[in-house]
């Protein structure tokens, strides 16, 4: 009589862990959806933060190159290609400094095919409150300094903060911030400017039919 209980009772926790994995998958699948779909809508935001969607009409976050420069990241980073009636338009960049006050400092950053700044913004950091997060586009309007602005080389002096002899302002009691951010973006402007028609050129790295 003990063998066919337990083997009743094998069979009942066996149905139960199906019938739980497979809850568990459904409720992941729908989830996921979700989830991508929130993502995206994310992502545009932020693209449209630093490059107006009028200067282009293809769907940005489906058209992006990898791109494995150090002078941007460690790692390989991901860049968005803008363009008008197919013609290449602007660069959207993704890019990380290692130099800020309490680690890794993530940027985007959109570049004209002249080489101007579209706009930038800081997508992630660590800084201290009140000091180094005023490089966030909520807590300061100085991001947006960048706006407009081209690198002439790289020997340009007024890439740097005013403390170091350049044009941009650093914060009151924090000046490791700005000055890594200024030099990021200013890596991201020289790389832009020197492989602009190589990206372009490159294969695409995005999920295209992704909407």
């Amino acid at each position: 009589m003990i063998l066919p209980s337990m083997t009743k009772n094998g069979a009942i926790l066996t149905l139960f862990a199906l019938l739980t994995t497979g809850a568990v998958a459904i409720v992941q699948q729908f989830t996921a959806d979700s989830i991508a779909e929130q993502e995206r809508k994310q992502l545009s935001t932020q693209l449209q933060e630093v490059l107006d969607p009028t200067f282009y009409d293809n769907i940005l976050y489906n058209d992006c190159a990898l791109i494995n420069e150090p002078l941007l990241a460690k790692t390989p980073q991901i860049v968005y290609r803008a363009r008008k009636n197919g013609e290449p338009v602007a660069l959207v960049m993704r890019h990380v400094t290692p130099k800020g006050y309490s680690g890794d400092i993530e940027l985007l950053t959109a570049v004209f095919a002249n080489g101007d700044i579209a706009g930038v913004r800081v997508t992630k950091h660590e800084e201290t409150p009140g000091l180094g997060d005023k490089i966030e586009i909520k807590k300061s309007p100085w991001i947006t300094v960048f706006n407009d602005k081209t690198v002439l080389g790289e020997n340009d002096e007024r890439w740097a903060v005013k403390k170091d002899g350049g044009s941009f302002d650093q914060f009151t009691g924090a000046t490791i911030t700005p000055r890594a951010v200024v030099g990021s973006v200013k890596h991201a402007v020289l790389f832009s400017q020197t492989q602009f028609d190589a990206v372009f050129n490159a294969s695409n790295a995005c999920k295209v039919g992704e909407s």
